[in-house]
């Protein structure tokens, strides 16, 4: 039997909710404050057909574009060919929650500045870089004290 094209095929465990997530939609979902330049990821619920994206788009992270009462308009970045493509995507809210991407960054800035203050008061230079971890330092090993191990393989052995 050929297996179909349509809009929802393929996705019986993509649209499908979490473990323990079963049942009708919190309140909190509703509750969420969107804002124009917000980051949020699209992930489809189940519980509500209504405003749901395509499943290309589940799982995408995308910028708000637009607020309405009941939805978010949403850009996200599709690759068609060897190009990006800006698609702009209305999603109900039941769809869209926001993106901890940049939480690392916002929380590095405010400490940063907090530092900055400090250092101020101070009155000294502060270095904020980032440093990549460097390599170990140089070192010997003495075999005082420290006997070396010969290892060897243990001979399989069923235990039936």
């Amino acid at each position: 039997m050929p297996h179909s094209y349509g809009y929802r095929a393929r996705t019986r465990s993509m649209f499908k909710r979490g473990f323990k997530e079963h049942g009708p939609i919190k309140l909190s979902t509703y509750l969420k404050v969107y804002r124009i330049g917000d980051i949020v990821d699209i992930k489809a619920n189940a519980a509500q057909q209504k405003g749901m994206p395509h499943k290309y788009y589940h799982g995408r992270t995308g910028i708000v574009y637009n607020v309405t009462p009941t939805s978010v308009g949403v850009i996200v970045n599709k690759v068609v060919g060897n190009r990006y493509i800006e698609k702009r995507v209305n999603l109900r809210v039941e769809h869209v929650r926001h993106s901890k991407c940049r939480q690392e960054f916002l929380d590095r800035v405010k400490r940063n500045r907090e530092a900055a203050v400090e250092a101020k008061a101070k009155g000294e230079r502060i270095n904020l870089k980032r440093i990549p971890a460097q390599p170990r330092a140089a070192h010997t090993i003495s075999t005082n004290g420290n006997i070396p191990q010969t290892m060897t393989p243990v001979p399989y052995e069923t235990t039936i």
